[in-house]
């Protein structure tokens, strides 16, 4: 995950990550804080998806960031 992007937008960009991975909890949210591994990981463990799946949908998310976010 972009740090620049991710980290610097990270209070905006967390409710579109709420929306788009609801069985993500806040804690689990402020504990990334940006962290493209620990946000993948969390996602194998609560969707049990294989790692390369959890990282995908990470590199997709980041991805698909509208403009606003590209500096």
């Amino acid at each position: 995950m972009n740090r620049d992007i991710i980290g610097g937008n990270w209070k905006q960009l967390k409710g579109q990550m709420q929306a788009k991975w609801g069985d993500l909890t806040n804690d689990d949210f402020d504990v990334a804080e940006g962290n493209a591994k620990y946000l993948a990981g969390k996602l194998q463990e609560r969707y049990g998806w294989e790692k390369d799946r959890a990282e995908k949908e990470v590199r997709e998310f980041e991805s698909s960031l509208d403009e606003r976010y590209r500096h």
